[in-house]
């Protein structure tokens, strides 16, 4: 217990902490509480690392396979952090044709991550999806809800740079 307590302060405040025991408190011993718990946990925390996973299956006395497998079942949650903004950049096949894979090199070089990753300032999590429905645009990067189109590689960070 005082390990797993160490692990989880190198992480989160303990003022987190408690709101994590909170939320396990609020749904304990109610059917379907888990799904509740982690979304709430995930909204406090950012994200699930195993530690936060272990906790809430202590505490809503389940078996960690359990948690774990909801966690990575449902693409909502995520064990790592994320960042402020999330970078979505296009590789559908009119996107990558028109340049969309030199964008994704290109915001892969400058941010020093990959496809998946997280900037380490937290800024930024850089993710490809196969389609965005903006073919005409293409090719296109999506930061949060703002659609960029007809984007050239040398323009990345220009467009980056606003999400402060």
């Amino acid at each position: 217990m005082k390990a797993e307590l160490d692990d989880l302060s190198k992480e989160f405040t303990p003022e987190q902490i408690a709101q994590l025991d909170a939320i396990i408190a609020k749904h304990k011993g109610k059917p379907g509480g888990l799904i509740p718990v982690l979304e709430e946990a995930q909204v406090t925390l950012e994200y699930l690392p195993p530690s936060i996973q272990a906790r809430i299956a202590r505490g809503l006395n389940l078996p960690l396979s359990r948690v774990y497998g909801v966690v990575t079942f449902y693409s909502f949650f995520t064990m790592t952090p994320r960042g402020r903004h999330t970078v979505r950049v296009c590789l559908g096949t009119a996107c990558y044709v028109r340049g969309g894979k030199a964008i994704a090199e290109t915001l892969e070089r400058t941010f020093g991550v990959k496809e998946g990753e997280t900037t380490p300032d937290r800024r930024f999590t850089y993710e490809t999806v196969r389609c965005l429905g903006a073919c005409g645009l293409g090719p296109v990067v999506v930061v949060d809800d703002d659609v960029h189109g007809r984007i050239k590689p040398a323009k990345v960070k220009d467009i980056l740079g606003p999400y402060v």
